[in-house]
């Protein structure tokens, strides 16, 4: 470690210099949820839920706070919102991201790219290459400015992706621990899974329809008879009119006009973990009638919980597509910002970034600015 920049005083106590605490998320695949003093407002940066459902949003992060600002509407960064409209609390998100909040809140739009002065601070926006109206946040405060990614990829068919502001201090997603592989080999992965099963099988994929429903859509176009649930069909068609992807988006325009078919080969369907929606009634039906791990199998692609394991078990296959950065991306993005400072957040063990020699973790779950 270069420097130790803990900062100990109480909540009460907070000082007139910036300071960061991650409440959650520091440590664990758990809610997303940082406390940022400003050394005027106190404000948070997300309020998650899960992804486990042992792993809840706790109010009394609410404690003291002035405002929230939420990157995107995964429910481990927005599944505690809830709470925050109940205390009546500001909330800072894009419209996109609005969309999905609970009845009542007490809305401040930002751009999906663009500078917002809030409480005279500026604050930069970018998109996430992550999720539908998805974003970065970087504050100018302190000394080099602090940059916190939410949740991002640098290799999404489907989302685009900006490039953020130099920043001393970064707390970034690192979901992915010090796993290096690129999604180029992801994709040679799956497409291996997918040769190994008879043609006449078909398979579900589970995601989150403003997450990588599209991207996944869009490699399997070529393979197979494609077809997408009406949650992902709704929150694709909107993201095209809305214009918030990539140029190669525009090829699935002709699926997301078709009706969902369960008799097609490949179904993209809601939720990720197939606890939930169309995903948990294929599930279901599968295994009444014996065809799971025969006829039909599922296979997940991103964090698995405890339910997504036990389909997997039974019928199921476990394939990465990677729509959060890789070790590579995540030095690369350092090395972008001229950080100094950094988090690896969304992981277990981050003191294994003290191994990797071109790192330097000086980070403590408080921090000065």
């Amino acid at each position: 470690m270069r420097e130790s920049l803990m900062f100990h005083a109480g909540v009460e106590d907070r000082g007139t210099a910036p300071w960061i605490e991650v409440l959650s998320g520091l440590g664990e695949k758990g809610p997303a949820c940082i406390r940022l003093w400003t050394g005027r407002r106190l404000w948070l940066l997300d309020v998650g839920f899960g992804p486990e459902a042992n792993s809840p949003f706790q109010p009394k992060w609410l404690q003291g706070a002035d405002a929230v600002f939420i990157t995107h509407d995964h429910i481990d960064h927005i599944g505690g919102a809830a709470h925050a409209i109940r205390a009546g609390l500001p909330i800072h998100t894009t419209a996109q991201t609005a969309r999905a909040l609970p009845p009542g809140a007490d809305l401040r739009l930002l751009p999906e790219r663009g500078q917002t002065v809030i409480d005279g601070i500026t604050l930069t926006t970018g998109r996430n290459g992550h999720a539908l109206g998805g974003v970065w946040l970087h504050f100018a405060l302190g000394r080099e400015g602090l940059f916190y990614s939410g949740d991002w990829s640098e290799e999404s068919d489907w989302f685009a992706f900006d490039p953020p502001p130099a920043a001393g201090t970064a707390l970034i997603d690192a979901s992915y621990h010090l796993d290096a592989v690129p999604q180029l080999a992801r994709r040679a992965a799956l497409d291996a899974v997918l040769e190994g099963l008879d043609p006449s099988v078909q398979v579900l994929f589970p995601v989150p329809p403003s997450g990588r429903a599209g991207e996944v859509a869009l490699h399997l176009m070529a393979r197979g008879a494609v077809t997408l649930d009406d949650a992902c069909r709704a929150t694709l068609r909107a993201a095209l009119a809305a214009g918030g992807v990539s140029a190669k988006a525009r090829q699935l325009a002709s699926v997301i006009d078709m009706p969902f078919d369960p008799a097609a080969r490949f179904l993209i369907c809601d939720t990720p973990n197939a606890d939930g929606g169309m995903a948990w009634r294929l599930v279901q039906d599968w295994r009444d009638s014996g065809a799971l791990g025969q006829r039909a199998v599922v296979i997940f692609t991103g964090h698995m919980t405890a339910h997504a394991r036990a389909i997997a078990a039974h019928g199921g296959h476990f394939t990465r597509w990677n729509v959060h950065p890789p070790l590579g991306d995540q030095k690369r993005m350092l090395a972008r910002l001229g950080a100094r400072r950094f988090a690896p957040l969304f992981c277990p063990m981050p003191e294994d970034y003290l191994l990797e020699t071109d790192l330097a973790l000086t980070f403590g779950e408080r921090t000065l600015l």
